[in-house]
């Protein structure tokens, strides 16, 4: 027999016999390596954007929503009814051992003015818990107490797109800013957010306390009403525990008979969190299917052009045969060439595959993920591909019989 390192050089010599050919025979599984690359860390970097996104609004949260309004036999939108009051969130937090927290939150839109300089932002009233729920600190002065909210003083904490905006460089703690008129002193600024899953600015922001907000800011003629209530599980085993507790506190706070339905929606993000990653997974998997295709074509090529050489090899094989090598050494080799093709085509791809995603990054600013995990299966895959598809051609080369192949012409 044979042995191996022989066999390498024969194939090694035999496919730089052919440079064109074999440059041509592995473009297929390049196309299809970087392809797969590219999908798998742009689907990864998806899947990190969405879970990042949802971090930012909190952990184990549960959002509770005003009702919907019927009108002439229709319904309206979530929220469209004001059902939710200060009431809710004291009944909420009462006797109550799946949750830990809850805020109120009423919200709006204004123009923000200080001295020349005027902004357009969301305005949000709330209470010292929101900014817990949201792990949310203060990069400069300090954060929403609960002595600001019961004094209904007009003060303001505002995140940095709104503070850069109005104040550029200038250190915004102290300064004074009009908001529908009303003076509001800044007290503290937040750190930085970022964008939400949707691409919102979640610095784009001012938050007030929710007495102001509702008494100076966004008069109803529903007092202590509130647009929606945060609430905290403990943690995230007692989710959906603090959702049924969550529930059965509006609905007594509510009086709300057995058998009739709630006049409130409540989302839990965990459950949306896993219905995003499992869309997104889909989304990966999806465009890892369609990028394989091209691996498939690639295998394919590489089937044809080894069928293609064994043609033109037959004396060569006739020869061997007959000078002592077994059919074994003889599928061997071919299966040798081809694993040498596509794992060469797997190398290329890898690193075109690598290279774009990062320029995909830099170019587009949408993160990507290449893990040392995806990079170890595409190379895998490739030399399996060889091997799949270069078996054929190197079994029929084994099984030529040696008189025939030699008075092949």
């Amino acid at each position: 027999m044979i042995n191996l390192l022989t066999i390498l050089k024969i194939a090694i010599r035999a496919l730089i016999a052919n440079k064109v050919r074999s440059g041509l025979t592995t473009l297929g599984i390049i196309i299809g390596i970087s392809a797969v690359i590219i999908m798998i860390a742009v689907g990864e970097g998806a899947t990190q954007k969405v879970t990042s996104s949802f971090s930012s609004l909190g952990s184990n949260l549960l959002l509770v929503h005003s009702g919907t309004a019927f009108k002439k036999g229709m319904r309206s939108a979530i929220g469209s009814q004001p059902t939710l009051k200060m009431k809710d969130v004291k009944a909420i937090l009462k006797n109550n051992t799946a949750i830990k927290t809850a805020a109120p939150l009423v919200s709006g839109t204004s123009q923000i003015i200080y001295k020349n300089q005027n902004w357009f932002t969301s305005i949000k009233g709330t209470t010292p818990e929101f900014f817990v729920m949201q792990d949310w600190d203060v990069l400069l002065g300090s954060n929403l107490t609960h002595k600001d909210v019961t004094r209904e003083l007009k003060i303001c904490i505002m995140g940095q797109t709104v503070a850069s905006n109005l104040f550029g460089d200038l250190d915004p703690i102290g300064k004074s800013v009009r908001i529908k008129g009303i003076p509001f002193k800044v007290t503290g600024l937040l750190k930085k957010k970022g964008q939400s899953m949707m691409g919102i600015d979640m610095d784009d922001v001012i938050y007030v306390p929710i007495t102001v907000a509702q008494k100076r800011l966004f008069g109803t003629e529903f007092p202590g009403m509130i647009h929606i209530i945060m609430a905290q599980a403990i943690d995230k085993k007692h989710i959906k525990a603090a959702e049924n507790e969550l529930t059965l506190a509006l609905r007594q706070s509510h009086k709300i008979s057995y058998g009739k339905e709630d006049d409130f929606t409540v989302k839990n993000l965990a459950q949306i969190l896993e219905i995003a990653e499992s869309s997104t997974k889909v989304f990966s998997l999806l465009l890892g299917a369609i990028a394989s295709i091209s691996l498939l074509v690639g295998g394919i090529g590489i089937m044809n052009i080894m069928l293609v050489s064994v043609t033109e090899r037959t004396k060569e094989i006739g020869i061997r045969l007959a000078i002592g090598a077994k059919p074994r050494d003889i599928r061997l080799q071919f299966l040798v060439e081809a694993l040498i093709l596509s794992l060469m085509g797997g190398f290329i791809g890898i690193t075109i595959g690598v290279t774009l995603s990062c320029l995909i990054a830099h170019l587009i600013k949408f993160p990507v993920i290449i893990s040392v995990p995806s990079i170890l299966l595409a190379f895998a895959v490739s030399g399996f591909t060889g091997i799949f598809f270069g078996f054929y051609p190197a079994y029929k080369a084994s099984k030529l019989n040696p008189i025939d192949a030699l008075r092949y012409e």
